[in-house]
């Protein structure tokens, strides 16, 4: 997907985000479960890997991390729930916005090749 000039590094890009979320989600999700480590990936490091040549999933496996928190649980859980939902908040709003470039993107191409 990194090499497809159609729409440049905004399809990896969306890839990244989409699973950017994916973690997050699951980050909130497991906000109770004690030992749970929560993880992030680090969006400009996969992106970079993913347009570098490198496959969507080497970069995020790459890009994964896990998150240090700002006050350990004493279950062993890492979750600050207002951190991810914050962080969560922020990537919805990045991915919409790359989706609306792409959906802009493909309308121009459609409307090309309809002679419009």
């Amino acid at each position: 997907m990194a090499d497809n000039s159609l729409f440049g590094i905004h399809g990896a890009a969306l890839e990244v985000r989409g699973q950017r979320m994916n973690i997050l989600a699951s980050n909130i999700a497991n906000s109770s479960t004690p030992g749970f480590k929560a993880k992030d990936i680090d969006f400009q490091k996969a992106l970079s890997s993913a347009t570098d040549g490198g496959s969507i999933d080497g970069a995020l496996k790459n890009a994964t991390m896990y998150r240090v928190p700002l006050q350990p649980s004493l279950d062993g859980n890492t979750v600050d729930l207002s951190t991810e939902q914050t962080a969560f908040a922020e990537n919805a709003v990045q991915y919409q916005t790359t989706l609306a470039f792409l959906n802009g993107r493909i309308n121009q191409i459609t409307r090309a090749i309809r002679g419009e």
